[in-house]
């Protein structure tokens, strides 16, 4: 067991204070162990003993659990155990990453000397703390995905927000409004977030309890400290030169990412060259209930695909991780736009040159994160050669963007730069299939060092050396069965076998006798092993250190391959735009700054992917402007396609404003500045939040961000209360968009609320349309297109019998809605409705119109009244004031 090696250090034992509520005496080992602990106690500390990790007490516990290791118990000072649970140190990127993942901060803790070195305890110190938000291993990060730790700085109305990717050096800033910051939050999906200790409670009112957050201490976010902080990194004095130095509290947000790396012992970050603005009148607002109910990153249902899973061909890692930033802030400006589209465009012109880029692009792999690995001094053998590989690749690359017609591509080919000296040093230097460990040596190439090649030649001519010594030994004693063996007891050693012993020269030392032999060390052999294993030694320090001085080289390219990365990646992303258009049969929209959308045969991009084979998506068209069709009411019946086709209508505009083409024969975009989306029902129990309070909050929140740019989706608003509250809500909502003079934002309504359709007639930008179906034999038969005017039925119950409801229910169910529909064109529900008891199962019908004001009046009375304390003179007053309000003398 791991804890055995312990024992060595083992000193006389010596009283520490109470841990845990126990007063115990401590070995020096575990005293150790406790004052590291103490400095990091929130995280899981890996504590390096001999050739083992091991974990203690409650970390130990944890750690059991989460790694399925085996929980044992260990001696620590007089009566006195404690829980132990480890694994073998060459196991850390196995579980180190089962330890992130679950949300632990990981502490590790390596031996700072060698054990041989000294005669005391050996130093021991924290040399990395890893948490969600800046993990590095491959093995912990997703390769399709950014891992961003944030930093949220609060203020009154405002915060600012900061996001750091240590694994690709991406640094970005913003601050604004606290609706903005949890747009960005749920846009970027941050694996950690940072905020000040004593505002615990404000960041959760303000942007809920779903993230992995830690607290820093206040005077961190300070905006001296803050300052100084990132102008120490950059080295510049001021941050003028990256257009951040009057976001004051982006300022403070992106200082404190910078301590918490200092606390979290990543001090080589190199490769963080810049900080970039995220620039809020650059891109399109999504809120966080946008992102979810478009199902842009994942789905809600089991199985189910999402926007980016559909487009995304691109074929690196980096590229992928770009497509899905672009999805998250769409363009406003049409020109940056058009340059997309224009691109993609391109490739459909030049097929030929769209397949040559894509085969040269294949290769390069996670250019940015190599890279990266190149600062923080992790980089493998062999990752050094796919960087290599990747160099190798951008030189055609580069030719064939910079021979294009195209400016986009043009402007991609002219940045790129093959950085072929260190290339070719890397090439000439690290052999073609090197190990992945340094220190399993052939890592570096012959020719490179002259003393390196001579140690080789030691120590990998042994073999010959080892034959002719058997063959001239042979020969002088006359053994013939004499061989030269190796082990790690004592070294090279002659084995004779026993019937030849007495051949033995008495110069040869014996050793060790087996059952049919014996062994013998010479003083030859003994000089031969030291030079050959003081060369292997020799060999492996030097080939460390000639990849450590090429690494070293490595780094000093480190802002032009970063760059030559993000256009790698930008160029990926725009062969996965024509990649999808051609497979999907998208068509190039046109984009102009005016307020109309026209869209001709639109498609949902997504559930037309999803459709049995052989079954073909409806389109269709849909037409949107602020002065003759600005609100569209769509009513029909329930699966009727109502929801794909609000859906569809944003993410057409979406995929067009992020530069794709789009499911359509053809689409007009007036560049949209924001999408808002209030699309189904459901609880917030956690919050408790009701279905209607989490429609109104969502509501609310449209309805103060509004502009005459916007498109808003509402879906079915109002179900979560009764018809009456909800019609009233869904028309005065559509009233004040309609009438709001400053924001006529373009609105897609679909709802169950017939009564809606009469908004046409006061409301001259509001139209009525409805999802067709045709009835046949009392069967209904979806058509799901969209056509004018509006829809008199719902046809739930004909759902309700498709989905296995009882025939009972189903029967019961028409009855009542024959009665219902018969009292209603009688203009009123206020008498009794004949044989409304029979048959019922389980419902109540009410006898009163509630939207009778008298009636109202006359229920409140009554409801108002405490009958127990009221007596019979009172009664009889009261009596009386309800037959006044009912008009009876």
């Amino acid at each position: 067991m791991a804890y055995i090696c312990s024992i060595v250090e083992k000193k006389k034992s010596t009283p520490l204070a109470k841990k845990e509520g126990k007063k115990v005496v401590q070995t020096p080992l575990m005293k150790q162990y406790y004052e590291i602990k103490d400095k990091h106690p929130n995280a899981i500390l890996l504590f390096r003993v001999g050739d083992f990790y091991e974990t203690f007490s409650d970390d130990a516990i944890k750690a059991s659990e989460i790694l399925g290791i085996t929980l044992t118990k260990r001696a620590n000072g007089s009566a006195s155990s404690v829980e132990l649970a480890g694994f073998p140190h060459h196991a850390l990127d196995t579980y180190l990453p089962k330890l992130v993942r679950a949300g632990q901060r990981v502490a590790v803790c390596d031996q700072l000397e060698d054990p041989k070195m000294t005669k005391s305890i050996v130093k021991r110190g924290v040399t990395e703390l890893v948490t969600p938000g800046v993990a590095i291993s491959d093995n912990v990060l997703e390769h399709k995905e950014n891992n961003f730790l944030a930093a949220v700085h609060l203020d009154k109305n405002v915060a600012g927000v900061s996001f750091l990717d240590i694994s690709t050096g991406e640094f970005l800033t913003a601050e604004g409004r606290f609706e903005y910051v949890d747009k960005l939050l749920n846009g970027f999906k941050p694996k950690e977030v940072l905020f000040e200790k004593s505002k615990r409670k404000q960041f959760v009112e303000k942007f809920g309890d779903k993230f992995y957050t830690y607290g820093l201490e206040d005077w961190v976010f300070t905006e001296d400290s803050a300052h100084d902080r990132l102008l120490k990194h950059f080295e510049t004095k001021s941050l003028k030169g990256y257009g951040v130095h009057n976001l004051k509290y982006g300022i403070v947000a992106s200082g404190a990412i910078m301590h918490y790396l200092d606390i979290t012992q990543h001090n080589r970050i190199q490769h963080i060259t810049g900080l970039s603005r995220i620039e809020e009148d650059k891109y399109v607002w999504l809120d966080k209930f946008t992102i979810r109910n478009l199902e842009l990153f994942g789905s809600v249902n089991e199985g189910g695909n999402s926007l980016a899973g559909v487009i995304d061909k691109t074929v690196s890692p980096m590229g992928s991780r770009l497509l899905k930033r672009w999805v998250a802030l769409p363009l406003k400006e049409v020109k940056l736009i058009e340059d997309r589209l224009s691109a993609v465009e391109y490739f459909f012109k030049y097929p030929d040159l769209k397949d040559e880029l894509v085969d040269f692009l294949t290769p390069v792999g996670d250019l940015e994160r190599l890279v990266s690995k190149v600062a923080v001094g992790r980089v493998s053998p062999r990752e050094i050669v796919q960087i290599k590989n990747a160099l190798k690749a951008i030189e055609p690359i580069k030719h064939g963007c910079e021979k294009s017609d195209n400016s986009t591509l043009r402007s991609i080919g002219d940045q790129l730069n093959p950085c072929l000296s260190i290339r070719d040093r890397i090439e000439n230097e690290i052999a073609s299939d090197p190990p992945a460990q340094i220190n399993k040596g052939n890592v570096i190439c012959e020719g490179v060092s002259i003393e390196l090649d001579d140690l080789r030649n030691i120590a990998f001519s042994g073999k010959d050396y080892l034959n002719n010594l058997v063959q001239r030994e042979i020969e002088r004693t006359g053994i013939p069965s004499l061989k030269i063996s190796f082990n790690n007891v004592f070294g090279y050693y002659i084995e004779v076998r026993n019937t030849h012993k007495d051949k033995v020269p008495q110069e040869w030392i014996r050793k060790q006798t087996l059952v049919n032999a014996e062994r013998y060390i010479t003083e030859e052999l003994k000089e031969y092993e030291a030079k050959i294993l003081g060369a292997e030694e020799k060999i492996l320090s030097l080939e460390t250190q000639l990849f450590n001085d090429l690494v070293m080289s490595l780094s000093e390219y480190l802002a032009a391959i970063q760059l030559d990365a993000g256009l790698l990646a930008k160029l990926d992303c725009l062969l996965s735009f024509s990649a999808v258009a051609a497979q999907n049969k998208y068509v190039r929209p046109v984009i102009t700054d005016d307020d109309i959308i026209d869209i001709k045969d639109g498609r949902h991009p997504v559930i037309e992917k999803q459709l049995p084979v052989g079954e073909e998506y409806v389109p269709n068209d849909v037409y949107l402007d602020n002065e003759k069709q600005q609100v569209i009411i769509i009513t029909g019946p329930n699966m009727a396609g109502k929801s794909a086709l609000l859906r569809q209508t944003a993410l057409i505009v979406l995929l067009g404003q992020i530069g794709c083409f789009v499911p359509a024969t053809s689409a007009k975009i007036g560049v949209v500045d924001k999408i808002f989306t209030r699309v189904g029902a459901s609880d917030n129990i956690s919050a408790g939040e009701s279905t209607f309070m989490v429609e109104m909050n969502e509501a609310s929140s449209i309805l103060n961000n509004i502009s005459p740019k916007s498109l808003i989706l509402f879906d079915e608003l109002g179900r979560g209360t009764s018809t009456y509250d909800g019609i009233s809500i869904a028309w005065s909502i559509v009233e004040y968009i309609h009438e709001n003079r400053r924001a006529k934002a373009k609105t897609l309504f679909a709802t169950h609320y017939h009564e809606l359709n009469e908004m046409e007639r006061s409301f001259d930008r509001c139209k009525n349309y409805n999802v067709s179906v045709k009835e046949v034999n009392n069967k209904v038969i979806f058509l799901r297109k969209l056509v004018r005017g509006g829809s008199e039925h719902s046809f739930g119950i004909h759902v309700a019998r498709m989905a296995g409801m009882p025939k009972s229910v189903v029967n019961r169910a028409n009855e009542i809605l024959a009665e219902l529909e018969g009292a209603n064109r009688k203009g009123s529900l206020a008498k009794p409705v004949n044989d409304m008891g029979k048959h019922r199962e389980g419902y109540q019908m009410s006898f009163f119109q509630l939207d009778d004001p008298v009636l109202k009046q006359i229920r409140d009375e009554i409801a108002n009244t405490d009958i127990n304390n009221l007596t019979p003179v009172e009664a009889l007053n009261k009596l009386n004031e309800i037959k006044k309000f009912a008009g009876i003398n």
